[in-house]
């Protein structure tokens, strides 16, 4: 398969789109699986993320593994912690959650991560992750114990992403959160993507296509959809 990030950089440059649909494993309803599947194929799905913040089932394998055999989309691993990891996807999102100050987040968890991703042939693309205050806690705020950023201080968000970009990410991801009330603002998307010179992921609180639309619009480079999906396979129907 051609390397993911590479082919993210190609998109960019001529601003094509990406969309990418999240799957949690604990949310899986297997009965539906083939239906989700089919749902998943009929999309304008680019890429497969697969992972979610409190995951405690043993299935991450087996869902990729049932992925992989219907779907012809790199599948990429969005990991809570180290024992999301499965040699069977594509890549992974190498996280270091930047807008915290919870150095489990930041450096431990990479750290115990490292040895295991080693013995993969994974692609492991290094990504800065922004959780944007959405007025309601999420799960990734709960689970790391940091607080998201102030969704109406623009500068100091798109400082932390240049500050990552400076760090070496090569993804800066802005995330309001699972099922978040509010979306990422697009304004805040325009600044950092006009700002930073590497790929820009927008996911969390984006419930219908124009909402998907108009992140693309303010210059994000590709959109992440998880629980509007989840809720409803004929997302993309509506």
């Amino acid at each position: 398969m051609h390397s993911i990030y590479s082919d993210i950089l190609k998109a960019k440059a001529v601003n094509q789109k990406l969309l990418a649909i999240l799957l949690d494993p604990d949310k899986i309803v297997w009965e539906t699986l083939d239906e989700l599947i089919s749902k998943i194929n009929q999309s304008p799905a680019t890429h497969i993320f697969v992972g979610g913040s409190l995951v405690e089932t043993n299935t991450i394998d087996k869902l990729i593994i049932q992925l992989k055999e219907n779907v012809n989309l790199p599948i990429v691993l969005f990991p809570g912690n180290p024992s999301q990891i499965s040699d069977k996807a594509d890549g992974i999102l190498f996280l270091s959650l930047i807008s915290g100050r919870n150095s489990d987040y930041l450096i431990e968890h990479q750290v115990q991560a490292a040895p295991i991703l080693k013995k993969t042939n994974l692609e492991i693309i290094s990504t800065g992750y922004i959780l944007v205050e959405s007025e309601s806690e999420t799960a990734v705020s709960r689970v790391s114990q940091t607080l998201p950023l102030d969704r109406n201080n623009s500068e100091y968000i798109l400082q932390t992403a240049q500050a990552g970009e400076m760090l070496g990410n090569k993804l800066i991801y802005l995330e309001a959160g699972s099922g978040a009330k509010l979306s990422v603002p697009l304004k805040m998307i325009q600044l950092v993507s006009q700002n930073i010179e590497i790929p820009l992921l927008v996911g969390g609180g984006i419930r219908n296509q124009k909402g998907i639309q108009d992140a693309y619009d303010s210059g994000a480079d590709l959109v992440v959809i998880g629980t509007a999906f989840e809720n409803n396979f004929n997302f993309f129907n509506t």
